[in-house]
């Protein structure tokens, strides 16, 4: 049987036994803090077997993308070396909430297995958990297989755990024999590939809470997960998953790129973890991830730099391992189209990637080389040196790790973890970060329990309304007065909780005689709770006790309320824009839905370019002058709604069975959305992009505004202008001055005129008034350089004649030079308009003098300015010191300074004292030869 073939009996077989064919999820778990990856099927049906959520079906299946890598479930290590570990692997799976147990599971996996496919009923191994003497009863009434093959194992092997905390119960393993004699028995949980795993079915009746006591769930549920790499192997009776048709496409791909035959032991682990490795990249950021420096980011760089060396191995020393994900979307997009939908941007992530650790990579290889050399004798790799290949060459330890056993070596990574610690508290110590306790947040969590309110805001007819205040909280701990609360919780609200990235609502409460101002709200469990800015402690005073709810008339800030919706709306259509013009690889990483602006994060590698801003807000600005009606459906059943063509659904956000869907222009942009909108694009007014830019490698964003903040931009943009023009006049003016003292010569070209004021748009702005702005700011800038640049060449000449003029002088003043005790002193008072010009006449005067010192003066910008020079044979001879002598001289002027022995400089404030100070010259260097 093929792969494929495989796949689909076990979906068919599941199906005509009442369960539901179910998508896979993504491999990245949005909205699960507790996980990096989707590590097995049950994952997404965590808040069934929790409790909390519901499906519309007792029974499911599906197969499921999952990565193990990290954290409890991590087969890193074995990847490669052995043939039946991956990071990324598919999870075939049947899963029951709620409805058949034990018997079923065991009965239908045994069917399938022997009765379907037609493996061997004396190769197979059942494992119970070794007090699960039911799970051991059922495989012997319940199947045919050999009762001495029914064998009970302990916690490690027969308790499945999703993580540290979470649904879990006993398992039930199913082990296949592989040994030519069948005489495996013995080899049962033993981590020996002959007799491997191939079947779980776990048998979940436990949650793991976070103190780690077991706590009994409200029903019994099954959930299985045979690994279909292992079992195809089984089918298709191959030693190795990696001879299967799942891997041997893109095998046959590392070998035709690299020239070497799938032959040599140390060339097929290589190849092994590089077509691993690869699936894993691939399937992960088609699901949205990226390479970084932490998190599931850093999880990926350190895969993918694994391997990049694994890549040397073969001999490969330019970038490749982003070609092999085009094998890996060939061989597996029929059944993840998202692997052909996403290619391209697959390729270019990887690609970057290699680029990037390529031109590390060689030296740190030499590094550890050079390490190895001054170890000599010694068996530990030292751990400050794991840690230079991590912090400097963006060496992961695991890799370090693998380089050092390779050559039987262990890394210290104890020294490492320590340097890391002292590297993290360090970048904590930098910032002005501060976390404090969530009192308030228990507290209104705790309030919420019993508390049911109903959110009315979506209806424009309902953004004022009477309300219960249902009770309240304060908040002392707050540093402002609108921190301080308190928060009120309300049978109806019309005010937005922030969500999704739209900002929530403000406005006010009228109770009592009092209008209270609202700056917050949120939603908590199934209540609404607004925070009210300064309100007194009566207010929450007389909500205490059962049965005193206080009537209110809440009321939102519509003209922000209208803001915030105009530039939701316009998010959905810009990501459907950036789709279009970018590619489908772009999805929301991020955004932010404020009344003044919005911002959007997504994956994309390199600048965009003006053309394509343009096309971009082109896209926007005539799905906004089209008029198009939003419409939104609400309470659609998830499944249907997944169906809808193009809809997009956002990694940030947990959905339920049913969903809301928002729809602009049904063939342009649907997305799941919660927040608000306008009712009709036009109602947008005018899209502007005012910035974009690379917030993380591969992650760039962009800023908009509309409506209000459209108009703000506007008059910052003509303030901006205004600004220029002042520093245009202000420059010009100095021009004029620096052309009289040159004697009236004047750069070729050079326009005098000062640009007119810019006209500020009134009215209803369009694109025109607009571009009109900001062309005059650009036209601007372009002068104001064009200008800066000529007045600083002017300067710059003015300071050369002033130098030239001076040094001219300068033989004069060696003529009328003092001597001190032999030594020739010249101290002098001179023109100079910066440090710069008096450095350039103390060279000059140095230059000239045989043998002697030098001390210069001027007064620049209203405050002394001194330079000292020394010729080298006093350096010698006397042990004289420029910044000595300069020093001594400014502490006359109410300054100080210093420098080397040859030339230093100095300053003070006090330029009534500075002609004193010359005059006390001699007396100085004397003291300095005493």
């Amino acid at each position: 049987m093929t792969s494929s073939a495989i796949r689909q009996s076990f979906l068919d077989f599941f199906a005509a036994r009442g369960h539901r064919i179910v998508p896979s999820a993504p491999v990245i778990p949005h909205g699960d803090a507790t996980l990096l990856f989707t590590n097995a099927g049950m994952n997404q049906f965590k808040d069934v077997f929790l409790g909390s959520g519901t499906r519309a079906y007792r029974r499911a299946a599906n197969t499921q993308k999952c990565i193990r890598v990290s954290g409890k479930h991590n087969d890193l290590e074995e990847v490669g070396r052995d043939t039946y570990h991956h990071t990324f692997f598919e999870m075939l799976g049947n899963w029951s909430f709620g409805d058949y147990y034990k018997k079923e599971a065991i009965a239908w996996a045994w069917e399938l297995l022997t009765a379907v496919w037609g493996l061997e009923k004396r190769r197979m191994y059942a494992t119970v958990f070794e007090t699960d003497e039911e799970a051991e009863a059922l495989w012997k009434a319940v199947t045919d297989i050999e009762p001495s093959h029914v064998l009970r194992f302990g916690k490690k092997d027969n308790f499945w755990e999703m993580g540290e905390t979470g649904p879990c119960g006993p398992c039930s393993e199913i082990h296949y024999d592989l040994t030519p004699d069948c005489s495996g028995g013995g080899l049962v949980n033993a981590g020996d590939a002959r007799v491997m795993e191939i079947w779980n079915l776990v048998f979940i009746q436990n949650n793991r809470t976070e103190s780690g006591a077991l706590e009994s769930l409200p029903a019994t549920h099954v959930d299985t997960g045979m690994g279909f790499e292992r079992v195809c192997a089984v089918l298709q009776g191959k030693r190795s998953n990696y001879d299967t048709d799942i891997f041997t496409p893109i095998i046959d791909a590392i070998a035709g790129a690299t020239g070497r035959p799938y032959a040599a032991e140390d060339d097929q682990v290589a190849m092994r973890v590089i077509a691993d490795h690869v699936r894993m990249l691939s399937f992960a950021i088609a699901d949205g991830a990226i390479p970084g420096n932490d998190g599931r980011g850093y999880v990926l760089r350190r895969i993918l730099r694994r391997a990049a060396r694994f890549g040397r191995n073969l001999g490969m020393r330019e970038p490749f391992i982003h070609a092999i994900a085009g094998a890996v979307a060939e061989s597996m997009g029929a059944v993840f189209p998202e692997l052909l939908r996403k290619r391209d941007h697959i390729q270019k992530v990887i690609r970057a990637e290699e680029e990037s650790f390529n031109q590390t990579l060689d030296r740190g290889l030499e590094i550890f080389s050079s390490v190895l050399e001054r170890m000599g004798q010694s068996k530990v790799f030292p751990g400050g040196d794991a840690f230079k290949l991590y912090d400097t060459y963006g060496f992961p330890l695991d890799l370090t790790q693998m380089m050092a056993e390779e050559r039987g070596l262990n890394v210290d990574a104890g020294r490492f973890t320590t340097l890391m610690e002292e590297q993290r508290g360090r970048s904590r110590a930098g910032t002005n970060w501060s976390v404090e306790g969530g009192g308030i947040e228990t507290s209104l969590a705790s309030a919420a329990e019993s508390i049911r309110s109903e959110f009315v805001g979506y209806d424009p007819a309902s953004l004022e309304v009477d309300a219960l205040v249902l009770s309240g909280i304060e908040n002392p701990s707050g540093k402002t007065a609108e921190e301080r609360g308190p928060y009120l919780f309300l049978d109806r609200s019309p005010f937005y909780a922030q969500s999704g990235g739209q900002v929530s609502d403000t406005g006010s409460l009228r109770m009592e005689g009092q209008t209270l101002p609202v700056v917050d709200a949120k939603k908590i469990r199934g209540a609404c709770v607004v925070l009210v800015e300064g309100a007194p402690t009566s207010v929450v005073n007389r909500l205490a006790g059962p049965g005193r709810a206080v009537p209110v008339r809440a009321s939102v800030d519509i003209q922000r309320r209208m803001n915030i919706q105009r530039n939701h709306t316009a998010t959905h259509i810009v990501h459907e824009a950036l789709r279009r013009v970018l590619g489908a690889h772009v999805h929301q990483q991020g955004s932010l839905v404020a009344p003044d602006h919005l911002r959007f994060d997504f994956p994309h590698f390199g600048r965009i370019t003006p053309d394509e801003l343009r096309a971009i807000e082109d896209m926007v600005n005539g799905k906004i002058a089209d008029d198009i009606p939003v419409h939104t459906e609400v309470d659609l059943p998830i499944e249907r709604a997944r169906a809808i063509p193009n809809v997009k659904m956002f990694f940030g956000d947990k959905y339920g069975d049913v969903v809301r869907v928002v729809f602009i222009d049904e063939g342009f942009s649907v997305e799941f959305c919660g927040g608000t909108h306008v009712r009709s694009t036009r109602d947008i007014g005018l899209f502007k992009i005012i910035s974009e830019s690379s917030i993380a490698s591969g992650v760039r964003r962009i800023e908009a505004v509309t409506g209000n903040g459209l108009r703000r931009y506007i008059d910052r943009q003509a303030a901006r202008a205004g600004e220029l023009t002042e520093q245009l006049a202000r420059l010009m003016e100095e021009q004029d001055v620096l052309e009289r003292e040159l004697g009236g010569r004047a750069p070729g070209g050079r326009s005098r005129t000062v640009p007119d004021a810019v006209a500020v748009p009134q009215g209803e702005l369009s694109r025109a008034a607009v571009e009109a702005v900001e062309t005059a700011v650009r036209s601007r800038e372009e002068v104001l350089e064009q200008v800066s640049r000529e007045t600083l060449e002017l300067r710059r000449e003015l300071s050369r004649r002033r130098v030239r003029e001076g040094s001219s002088a300068i033989d004069g003043l060696i003529a009328g030079a003092v001597a001190v005790d032999g030594i020739p002193l010249v101290a002098a008072r001179v023109a100079a308009a910066s440090m710069d010009e008096l450095k350039s006449l103390g060279d000059a005067l140095r230059g000239k003098l045989a043998s002697g010192v030098g001390v210069l003066a001027a007064v620049i910008d209203e405050k002394v300015a001194l330079v000292c020079v020394v010729t080298d044979d006093l350096i010698k001879e006397r042990r004289l010191n420029a910044g000595t002598i300069v020093g001594a001289l400014a502490r006359k002027v109410g300054g100080g300074g210093g420098g080397r022995a040859h030339l230093a400089t100095a300053g003070g404030k006090n330029t009534a004292d500075l002609d004193g100070a010359l005059r006390s010259a001699p007396d100085i260097l004397r003291a300095t030869m005493a």
